[in-house]
């Protein structure tokens, strides 16, 4: 449970990052709202899961979830760059996350 509530707080911070794009330099209410909710969200999720799983690989799975996915919703969103070797970094990351979750020990 602790890997799903990882992934969803590195979700949410991927909403905070994206957000930030819409608060227009935090003078749009409603976007600061969202971005605000997302970052305290991300973080009790970071927190919570790393009650129980190792902090070095809970806080290395939440940020590249996060990095991984504000590039590629920023991508999707901005139209920024999609050149292939940026492409490649960002599947590294997501691979460097999947080896975290598969050479983890088993949730305590």
């Amino acid at each position: 449970m602790a890997w799903v509530l990882l992934v969803v707080a590195g979700l949410m911070e991927v909403g905070w990052a994206v957000g930030m794009r819409y608060t227009d330099g935090f003078r749009r209410f409603w976007p600061i709202v969202i971005c605000v909710f997302c970052m305290f969200a991300s973080g009790a999720g970071l927190f919570t899961a790393a009650r129980t799983l190792p902090v070095g690989t809970a806080y290395a799975v939440w940020t590249g979830v996060g990095a991984a996915g504000t590039a590629i919703a920023s991508m999707y969103l901005f139209n920024e760059s999609r050149d292939i070797l940026r492409v490649l970094c960002i599947f590294l990351i997501i691979a460097g996350v999947i080896g975290l979750r598969l050479l983890s020990p088993p949730e305590q």
